[in-house]
Parts: structure tokens; sequence; C-alpha cells
């Protein structure tokens, strides 16, 4: 492994510790000594690749939102129809809900922090319009709008849920909500 300012993967890595280190213990625990070790790279790495926690923060979640959204793509940029549509939406929750807990941990823990600091809304809004971006591609503004806090609400309730509700709920959730709106043409 390289060492010194020639390590390009040291950013990178700053920033994986940083979300590893929020996943597992939460926010509150996470300091530049803390990610510095986790990240294999001395304390001064952290300055000289970031401003301040502020800004590592911010990329850090910005790096988990883009993956986010990367899942949203996934799901939705197939479908033909909007039958497929609503299938696709179905699978994004269960896919969601029943992938890494870590996902879900860091999820809330973007969201404390919005609510918390508003200068972190920024992200929240951007995450929150670039899905329905992708819902939008099947689905009226307001349709997606609905879709997208079903989404985030389905996967929560299912990831935490002792006994999680099956694909069934979550299909009759979808077509509910997409009865009332239009479907573009696929």
């Amino acid at each position: 492994m390289a060492t010194g300012h020639t390590d390009p993967q040291r950013r990178d890595r700053i920033i994986d510790a940083t979300l590893d280190l929020i996943a597992e213990e939460g926010i509150a625990r996470v300091s530049h000594r803390r990610i510095a070790a986790r990240a294999g790279v001395p304390l001064g790495s952290m300055t000289y690749h970031f401003d301040g926690m502020d800004q590592l923060l911010r990329e850090a979640f910005e790096r988990f939102t883009d993956r986010m959204v990367a899942l949203f793509d996934a799901h939705l940029s197939g479908p033909a129809d909007p039958a497929q549509a609503r299938a696709a939406v179905a699978g994004l929750v269960h896919a969601m809900s029943d992938g890494p807990a870590r996902d879900l941990v860091l999820t809330q823990e973007l969201y404390t922090l919005a609510t918390r600091r508003p200068e972190y809304r920024v992200l929240t809004h951007e995450w929150m319009r670039r899905s329905r971006t992708h819902l939008e591609k099947h689905f009226d503004p307001g349709t997606a709008r609905q879709l997208d806090a079903l989404i985030e609400g389905l996967t929560l309730h299912r990831a935490l849920a002792r006994e999680p509700h099956g694909r069934a709920l979550t299909e009759e959730a979808v077509a509910r909500i997409t009865a009332s709106g239009r479907s573009l043409p696929g």
C-alpha cells in the first residue's frame, strides 16, 4: 500500500471509514482520530484531505446517497409498462429492507443529522429529488412523491419488524397509491 500523499486511495479510505464508523457506532462517536485509525492513515491526512468534519460528513453522506440512488436506478430503469413499474417499486422496497442493516442505520443517521442541522438538508432534499426523478419515469410527479414516501416507510417498517410483512402487502400498497395517479406510458 502506498504511503504519504502519493496514496491515491487514501481519501476514499477516509470516506469509507467514516461511513463504517457512523454505521457501527453512530455519528456522535465519529472523530478525526477514530476515522484516521479506522482508515489506517496518519491523523494529519484528515486535515490534508478535508477542511473539517462537516466537509467529510457531507462527502461521506453524498457517497452513501449516490449508492442508494443507484439502487433506485437499478430497479426502475428497466420497466417497460406501468405493471412492471409497480412490481419494480415493490422489489425496491424489499431489496432495501432485506439489504444491509448498515444502509438502514446510515439513512437514519443522515435524517437525524439533517433534522438537527438544517445545512445537511441539502443532502436529503437532493436524495429525494433524485429518487423521485427515477419514479417520474413511470408515474406522474404527485404519485412519484407519494411512492417515494411509501418506499421509505415500508422499508423502515419491514427492516425493523419482528415479522416483516410480505410482498403481497407491499404490492397492494403500491397499487393503491398508483391507482389514482397517472402512470406514464412505458
